[in-house]
């Protein structure tokens, strides 16, 4: 955004592929994606703030979409289907007549709430004193939608679910788990205004879910060629080791390699509010804001499994599946909910010829302690290693019975991999602010010239979240007549209006 307009950028990354965590890797002929698996909202202009972002610089990525996932539960096997009707006939198998009523009740509960969310582009945002000038034009149209309810939106998403939503049926647990699979924490802990979203964007007519043809790293490949055709550099293998202060005011960054990049308007930091912490000089900042940054609570990691199997007589596999094993634990608890991706069932060049590629992986739910201190590679690192791929294997196995025969590729990705290859601040899936209880940091630091974007600033983690506030840390640097010209622009070409009118 920056780059479009008219700024000088340079994107540096310490990896030797870009993207962070969400890059794609070869491996003997297949394209793994190291991070998200399911893009909804991306094959049509609308309110994704990752599309919007790629609406901007002008950028296509071509979109495979489907309907659904599969869901291996304690109650058995069931297939969710978007659009407004086909979960109402699981969720009656499921969890009966009464689970249906309150869904309904909770669909008009959320309505306003939708409409009002989905009523403030994330163009609009900004993290200066220009603020309302941007925004208050779009939170009138909230307010008119939500009235002084839209405040809900902040808050956890039981608290919307509260007196509607029952906690021992199944719809709950079925929205707890929506919840994990979003934010990396349970529905108490997740703002509300994620979830509603996705749950409109899931059940609104006409819907359906992206898979990007080459894979995840064919949108880093648009965004990054979108950022070098503007006249901007994306610099690999550039580890930034120092934010450079010159009187009190952020000039631009030292790298390990001993060069300095100097900025002359900001330095923006897409890393971990820790990590960032450990790139200020000591004495740039007040010591408060060092303290407080480091107490930020984190969640979870992650184990991942990558495998290239044998495809032969595979033809009735969706793209992606998840795995839960019980309800009768915290849906957060480790080993206790897997994800699995199989992206060849859409895009067959992702892998050799009559192969498929798999990735399953538990998000935010690996404990980090477990495999603290340990070093990669040791003895005692591969039996744990081995020992903790264990309950992957065997929630893969509920999808395809003889998998490990199949098994031609094997890679096994542990909190100590995340932390090493994504500079990931203890192997974390991001911060565990609780919704409700604290609030994400906007862009700004109290650091003159420094700005935060990423998933430990407004509007959190996850994906779409992540390009939002990308979005907020470029327009704060932007006057903000250019930004009104953007959404001006944007708002003409249909690039940024709502798809939830008939939810």
């Amino acid at each position: 955004m920056l780059a479009r307009h008219g700024d000088s950028v340079t994107v540096l990354e310490s990896h030797f592929l870009p993207g962070g965590v969400a890059h794609a890797f070869d491996i003997e002929g297949y394209r793994f994606d190291a991070g998200p698996s399911l893009w909804a909202g991306m094959s049509e202009p609308g309110t994704n703030p990752l599309r919007q972002i790629l609406d901007v610089v002008e950028e296509e990525v071509e979109w495979i979409s489907y309907d659904g996932w599969g869901m291996h539960v304690p109650e058995g096997y069931f297939r969710f289907t978007t659009g407004p009707d086909a979960f109402v006939e699981e969720l009656r198998r499921l969890g009966g007549d009464d689970d249906v009523r309150q869904w309904k009740e909770l669909t008009e509960k959320m309505r306003p709430l939708l409409r009002a969310a989905a009523a403030i582009p994330p163009l609009a945002l900004r993290g200066d004193y220009w603020a309302p000038v941007t925004l208050l034009p779009y939170l009138v149209d909230a307010l008119r939608h939500a009235g002084p309810g839209v405040q809900a939106l902040q808050g956890a998403f039981t608290d919307v679910l509260e007196g509607t939503v029952d906690r021992d049926g199944f719809l709950f647990k079925w929205l707890d788990y929506l919840s994990f699979a979003l934010s990396g924490l349970p529905a108490d802990g997740t703002m509300a205004a994620a979830v509603i979203y996705t749950i409109g964007d899931l059940h609104r007519p006409g819907c359906v879910i992206d898979y990007p043809k080459g894979g995840g790293g064919a949108v880093i490949a648009a965004m990054g060629k979108g950022i070098e055709k503007l006249g901007g550099k994306v610099e690999l293998r550039s580890h930034v080791q120092e934010i450079v202060v010159e009187g009190g005011k952020a000039v631009g960054v030292k790298l390990r390699s001993g060069a300095v990049v100097r900025a002359r308007k900001a330095v923006v930091s897409n890393t971990s509010i820790w990590d960032t912490i450990g790139l200020i000089p000591e004495g740039a900042v007040d010591p408060k804001y060092i303290e407080d940054s480091m107490d930020t609570p984190d969640t979870g990691s992650f184990m991942h499994l990558h495998l290239g199997i044998d495809g032969k007589g595979l033809d009735d596999l969706d793209i992606h599946y998840s795995v839960v094993e019980s309800w009768s634990v915290p849906i957060d608890a480790p080993q206790n909910m897997f994800i699995v991706s199989i992206p060849t069932v859409l895009d067959p060049s992702l892998a050799p010829e009559g192969k498929h590629l798999v990735h399953i992986y538990t998000a935010g739910n690996e404990p980090y302690k477990l495999w603290e201190g340990m070093k990669r590679g040791s003895p005692e690192y591969e039996a744990l290693k081995k020992e903790r791929a264990e309950g992957m294997w065997k929630a893969l196995e509920r999808i395809i019975p003889d998998v490990r025969k199949r098994t031609e590729v094997e890679l096994v990705a542990t909190p100590l991999t995340h932390e090493f290859f994504n500079r990931r601040f203890k192997g974390s899936y991001g911060p565990g602010w609780r919704a409700g209880e604290a609030e994400f940091p906007g862009c700004v630091t109290p650091l003159k010239s420094l700005l935060h974007c990423g998933d430990s600033t407004l509007p959190g983690l996850g994906l779409p979240a992540v390009a939002a506030s990308g979005m907020s840390a470029a327009s704060t640097i932007t006057p903000v007549w250019k930004q009104l010209g953007l959404l001006w622009d944007m708002q003409r070409r249909g690039m940024i209006e709502s798809k939830f009118n008939d939810f």
